[in-house]
């Protein structure tokens, strides 16, 4: 069968219904005719004009991103903007673009799964559970446990390769023994106090505000900046994986692939680092 635009929206669907979205939000088909045929799926973290030229060159004419390609009300779209050229470049190319952000976030298996699968966490559990009526085990960030505990030097080694980062910036003092974990993929500064409430060792998130660091600080909490894209960009290879299953089992014969020319936005220079 060929797969059109509504059969991948109904796919994603499955695993992070759109109404997990906060209220907020802007997900679902954001560009697009939800009839068109597919011919190919890109997935990436951040809808830019980078990954809309990979969709092109690939020939996929469907690109899922995490953050949402139209987040507020547009008054004007000026095509000498980098924005207005990426609305028109997505328009006359005819290409869906659908946002998956904060359903994803809260989905049972979403963003913050992810980030803890990949530091080993056991017993994973919602931080900010979801508001009555929505299904079970999901909400943002997670709250898990080692089996044993973990030195100070074996999580940081494990934190640096989950995040494929060189270095990390850390508030409050790194415990000796690391045993439970809170995370929260993309910006999380917000759900600090709750992650120390509920007994983390340490709390992993990202764009954390000087005032939650200065009071992590002064309660010896030990609060991890992760970075946004980092935190993030392990979870766009589980839509992809999902994609290329349900290709698979539904016989849609489409291209599905991650974005290969996406990178973090943020680069290390100093002494010791050379501008990339």
């Amino acid at each position: 069968m060929t797969a059109k635009v509504i059969d991948i929206l109904n796919n994603l669907e499955l695993k992070a219904p759109f109404q997990l979205a906060e209220s907020w939000d802007n997900v679902g088909l954001l560009i697009g005719n939800s009839d068109q045929p597919v011919t190919g799926v890109i997935a990436g973290l951040d809808p830019t004009n980078e990954l809309i030229d990979e969709a092109i060159n690939s020939h996929c004419n469907t690109i899922i991103t995490h953050h949402p390609v139209i987040f507020k009300p547009l008054a004007s779209i000026n095509t000498g903007t980098s924005e207005g050229k990426l609305l028109q470049k997505i328009l006359s190319h005819n290409i869906a673009i659908i946002g998956c952000h904060t359903n994803f976030d809260r989905a049972e298996e979403g963003v913050s799964d992810v980030l803890g699968q990949r530091l080993g966490l056991d017993n994973l559990q919602p931080l900010i559970t979801s508001p009555s009526g929505a299904p079970e085990k999901t909400g943002l960030g997670r709250i898990g446990s080692y089996e044993a505990s973990l030195t100070a030097e074996t999580f940081t080694k494990r934190l640096l390769a989950a995040l494929e980062l060189e270095g990390v910036q850390i508030t409050g003092p790194l415990p000796e023994a690391i045993t439970t974990v809170a995370v929260c993929g993309g910006s999380g500064s917000d759900f600090a106090k709750t992650a120390f409430q509920q007994g983390a060792d340490v709390y992993i998130s990202a764009e954390i505000k000087h005032s939650t660091a200065i009071w992590a600080r002064e309660n010896g909490f030990c609060i991890v900046d992760g970075t946004h894209y980092a935190t993030e960009k392990p979870a766009v290879a589980l839509l992809v994986k999902r994609l290329l299953q349900a290709n698979e089992t539904e016989g849609w014969n489409v291209h599905v692939q991650q974005s290969v020319n996406e990178k973090h936005p943020f680069v290390y220079i100093g002494i010791n680092h050379q501008h990339q």
